[in-house]
């Protein structure tokens, strides 16, 4: 027996590598640990809450191992309360579903006392994980998205609480429409949700087909455009003649090319290239740019998909399509009366004129 109590005790010598405890512990590492740091240490946990946030902390930081006290715990519940809040950080945490790619633990003592030792390994960097970027609601996240498209991020990770879910392809393409001065390309949206609770972590992946030094020259030479037709409705004269003015600068610019691309403002103020939706989208984005009202419709025409505006001259609200317009060669407003062949959801928008068509001259 004495022989085997001294081999016993060289067996524990020879296995407390892990300085977090007093060598009353053993911990054995399944797989080696990316880099030796000295584990980070939390403050002393004494409820099965404070256990399971002191391990989402560690998560969060992206600390590859740490020490948590647990002096006070319920001694006889602790290896449970453990096991079942190391499977809540793995699975239901959004933070741990996404960057944890194993979290191991055992419990010892640290200077006399309870502790709990864990040693965690990673599917992202630290550097990913600080910069996971966290919504205070829900309402914030096409602000995020905006801002995503308008570096051209290829990549967003997004920790979003309440959430709820989001058509984000619908919300880019939106953005996409309502800013083709800022977005030159309308990128392919992949999105995976991590976490099973109340808040849920968003990794958003963009797809573009044009290189970002591309799209960034595109966006300067768009600028450009833009800037022009800023100056051109510049000083006075009523919001009847601008509309008419900025119908002129942009439909005299080319002898237009009807055509689809997927850099719509670029290909149509550089190259004369564009769709009804190149010409709805740049046209309203002018005229808000001066001050005007300007609503993109979506419908059909001749049902084809089709797009067109909708704007408002002293407090009247007309139907404007420039691709039409330019076919019957000029500036035209309509009623809605005066729409054959058009299909749009009518209760969205706004009634227009009474009928027939009203005509306003070029220039």
């Amino acid at each position: 027996m004495k022989r085997i109590a001294l081999l016993l005790a060289a067996v524990l010598l020879l296995l407390t590598g892990c300085d977090a405890f007093d060598g009353q512990y053993v911990r054995v590492t399944p797989h080696a640990i990316s880099s030796a740091k000295t584990p980070a240490e939390s403050e002393a946990v004494e409820t099965y809450m404070e256990l399971r946030n002191s391990l989402a902390q560690l998560v969060a930081s992206g600390a590859e191992s740490g020490v948590i006290p647990t002096r006070n715990y319920p001694e006889a519940s602790l290896a449970d309360d453990i096991a079942i809040a190391q499977r809540h950080i793995c699975t239901y945490d959004p933070i741990g579903s996404y960057a944890v790619e194993d979290l191991t633990y055992e419990i010892g003592t640290k200077n006399g006392s309870l502790a709990v030792a864990v040693n965690i390994s990673y599917l992202h960097s630290r550097s990913d994980i600080r910069n996971i970027t966290r919504l205070a609601s829900i309402d914030d996240l096409e602000n995020v998205v905006m801002k995503a498209l308008e570096n051209l991020d290829n990549r967003k990770v997004i920790l979003v609480p309440d959430y709820v879910p989001v058509d984000v392809n619908q919300m880019v393409q939106d953005l996409a429409k309502a800013n083709p001065q800022i977005i030159m390309e309308c990128p392919i949206v992949t999105n995976d949700i991590y976490g099973l609770g109340a808040s849920r972590l968003m990794e958003l992946t963009f797809t573009y087909e044009n290189s970002t030094d591309s799209q960034r020259q595109m966006r300067s030479q768009v600028k450009t455009v833009f800037d022009s037709a800023s100056l051109y409705v510049s000083g006075e004269g009523s919001d009847n003649q601008k509309y008419a003015q900025l119908y002129s600068f942009l439909m005299d610019r080319f002898r237009y090319k009807l055509e689809t691309s997927i850099t719509p403002a670029y290909s149509l103020l550089r190259h004369g290239v564009g769709d009804s939706r190149a010409f709805a989208t740049v046209y309203a984005a002018m005229c808000r740019d001066a001050g005007l009202e300007c609503m993109i419709v979506t419908g059909t025409r001749n049902a084809e998909p089709w797009t067109w505006n909708i704007i408002c001259q002293d407090g009247v609200y007309y139907h404007l399509d420039l691709t039409q317009c330019k076919e019957n060669g000029g500036f035209r407003e309509k009623a809605d009366g005066a729409m054959n062949g058009y299909v749009w959801d009518y209760s969205a928008f706004p009634a227009c004129g009474t009928t027939g068509e009203s005509t306003v001259s070029e220039g």
